[in-house]
């Protein structure tokens, strides 16, 4: 996916494990990558969130192939109880993240930029024919409501730019008031605004789910231009604001 402003995209050290799932992709479509949109959903979307993210016992770490590379491995960190088992990792921070999107803390599964993830083509920005992930994948308990973080008005989705069928088929856009950007919240399991409805800071947006996204319920955000396709789309970094909390895994 195109994006502007891109640092280094040097792979991370260490290059970051896989965990848990060995085939998913998060919800949206670079171009040029593979067309994974008609894998089914995973039954995890009718799961209920939890009330508070205790701790699951630390897992095993990954072990050498023979080359000196880890080889991919069910589980490599302690994660929050409450998450989807096919959630997939693909960051070396382990910290919990808040946001004024979601309650609680949770991990980033494949954070914006160039990534190690087996799910896009490779791209000239990036090394080792790594492929750029144009939004922000947070793990969050299947039905955790995401909250607006922005003031903006609700994108009809028959508007230019609707996103592919890889966002799952509730996928939604808020239109900032600044009318600059469009915020796209992805595999929602279910919509809780309407088309051209004006929303504020809290508003309740969406119910997290994993349509269109076989790799477990998460959160996929993305800022693109104002009805831009994904080559428009920039670090939602400023938008999504995490910070972190207790670190996970050690």
């Amino acid at each position: 996916m195109g994006a502007t402003g891109l640092g280094a995209c040097a792979p991370p050290d260490p290059e970051p494990t896989p965990t848990r799932l060995e085939l998913s992709t998060p919800g949206d479509t670079p171009p040029a990558a593979r067309d994974l949109s008609t894998v089914s959903p995973t039954a995890s979307s009718s799961g209920s969130a939890p009330t508070s993210p205790g701790m699951t016992t630390p897992a095993t770490p990954a072990t050498a192939d023979g080359t000196g590379s880890p080889t991919a491995a069910t589980t490599t960190a302690a994660l929050p109880a409450g998450l989807d088992p096919g959630n997939r990792f693909y960051d070396t921070d382990r910290s919990l993240q808040r946001s004024p999107w979601f309650a609680g803390a949770w991990p980033v599964m494949v954070p914006y930029g160039c990534t190690s993830a087996p799910y896009y083509d490779a791209d000239a920005r990036c090394p080792a024919s790594r492929g750029f992930h144009h939004g922000v994948d947070v793990a969050l308990p299947c039905g955790t409501v995401i909250t607006s973080g922005v003031a903006g008005t609700v994108v009809d989705p028959a508007t230019p730019r609707r996103p592919g069928p890889a966002y799952g088929p509730n996928a939604l856009r808020v239109r900032t008031t600044d009318a600059t950007r469009d915020v796209l919240v992805g595999h929602a399991r279910r919509v809780l605004v309407s088309p051209g409805q004006r929303v504020e800071p809290g508003t309740p947006l969406a119910e997290v789910g994993d349509l269109g996204a076989p790799d477990g319920c998460h959160l996929h955000l993305e800022v693109r231009a104002a009805g831009g396709a994904v080559d428009t789309a920039t670090d939602p970094a400023p938008v999504l604001r995490l910070s972190a909390s207790d670190p996970v895994g050690g």
